[in-house]
């Protein structure tokens, strides 16, 4: 007999560290842009896997491609060769803008730490500072919650890894201010996710570029949340047209499974040197299975430009509820990745539409954040809409 939401909760409370806020509903199985609780409700979800499931819920090339791997390898030590991880690190780096090799692992996280890694590597002993952005975030290792400029993520953490330094998101001439002859590297999010999907200004990304080569630093882009084709294009440095020399992927690369990956320059890669690096599932052939048939899908089914249309659908509603609705500050985003942010708190609105099923998420305390499947069909897309607005009329 299935279990209930409710004893599936008790059971987490039993047994599980109560580490994260979770929302009491136990969800059970999910299909493209819907997913169950245990009692049979359905939801329409607009922030499916924290961005991750870009393609909704099992989607179907996806699944079948980790079932066929599982049944011929699932894990072998990355001291040994396998076909799908290289051809996976191959049809990466071929969609990149600079050429990558890759580094594989598990988590954002992961990856943002053998980036920061790899700075230190290949940097002259005397350099080793990293200049990241207020409202980042990079993830939450020691290292990568200290490259997280939002010191509410810092507190009880403490002593933190030394090294980084704050600057205000979109002002060039602070970071110009902040380069000192021990600074290594300029670390971003192309657009900040967490910190209320922010869009650098004009000129901002371009700048960072020339002041990494004037100076002589290594340019990151952490694009845990853009990459993969979340803006429309592979990756947010192909949007921008800035080439980073570092680059950091995890979420949608492999369509929910577990993957990320760090690409490198090809004259930057090799200073991750054996014996400084690794990860025992990075790259596994289950996830590397899962990135390739991933990509296949992003251009077999035509998906860049659906997350351009999809995207646009949903800023165009929101712009014209600004317009009658006060509680509307202002509307961001590129591709399937929106931002609405508030005048008011927007948790109200979560529970909300909870209620209504319909999953969004808030975040940076008031910008409704949606990541939204890029193949969610266009009814669902405006059936969800119709819920928030009616919600924030409500709320408003």
């Amino acid at each position: 007999m299935p279990r209930s939401s409710k004893e599936i909760i008790s059971l987490f409370d039993s047994f599980v560290i109560p580490n994260y806020k979770r929302y009491p509903v136990a969800l059970v199985k999910g299909e493209g842009a819907y997913v169950w609780d245990a009692e049979g409700n359905r939801y329409i979800d607009f922030f499916p896997g924290w961005g991750s499931n870009m393609f909704g819920y099992c989607p179907a090339p996806v699944v079948k491609a980790v079932q066929e791997q599982s049944a011929r390898l699932i894990h072998v030590p990355n001291s040994w060769y396998t076909e799908e991880q290289g051809l996976w690190a191959k049809m990466l780096s071929e969609r990149t803008n600079f050429g990558g090799k890759a580094f594989f692992c598990n988590s954002g996280a992961e990856a943002n730490e053998a980036a920061i890694k790899l700075v230190r590597l290949h940097s002259a002993e005397n350099k080793y500072k990293i200049i990241t952005f207020q409202g980042s975030f990079h993830g939450r290792t020691m290292g990568t919650v200290t490259a997280t400029a939002q010191p509410k993520y810092h507190k009880g953490l403490e002593p933190l890894l030394p090294g980084f330094t704050y600057v205000p998101y979109g002002d060039l001439g602070a970071v110009e201010e902040a380069i000192d002859e021990e600074t290594a590297a300029i670390m971003i999010e192309p657009i900040q996710g967490e910190g209320g999907v922010r869009v650098p200004p004009k000129g901002f990304l371009p700048g960072l570029r020339k002041l990494c080569d004037d100076h002589g630093l290594l340019l990151v882009f952490d694009e845990v949340q853009t990459g993969c084709g979340r803006t429309g294009e592979w990756f947010a440095s192909n949007y921008f047209g800035v080439v980073p020399d570092i680059m950091t992927l995890a979420k949608s690369i492999c369509s929910g499974f577990v993957g990320a990956a760090m690409l490198a320059k090809k004259e930057i890669a090799p200073d991750l040197r054996p014996g400084m690096h690794a990860s025992t599932f990075g790259g596994n052939s289950i996830a590397a299975a899962a990135g390739i048939a991933t990509i296949k899908m992003v251009e077999e089914e035509g998906l860049l430009e659906k997350a351009k249309v999809l995207g646009e659908r949903f800023k165009n509603r929101f712009n014209q509820l600004a317009e009658n609705l006060d509680i509307i500050q202002e509307v961001r985003g590129v591709g399937a990745m929106i931002g609405a942010e508030l005048k008011v708190e927007g948790a109200f609105c979560v529970e909300q539409c909870m209620k209504r099923k319909l999953l969004i998420n808030c975040t940076h305390g008031n910008v409704i954040r949606l990541l939204p499947a890029v193949n969610t069909p266009f009814d669902l897309v405006d059936e969800g809409l119709d819920i928030i607005e009616d919600v924030l009329r409500k709320g408003a």
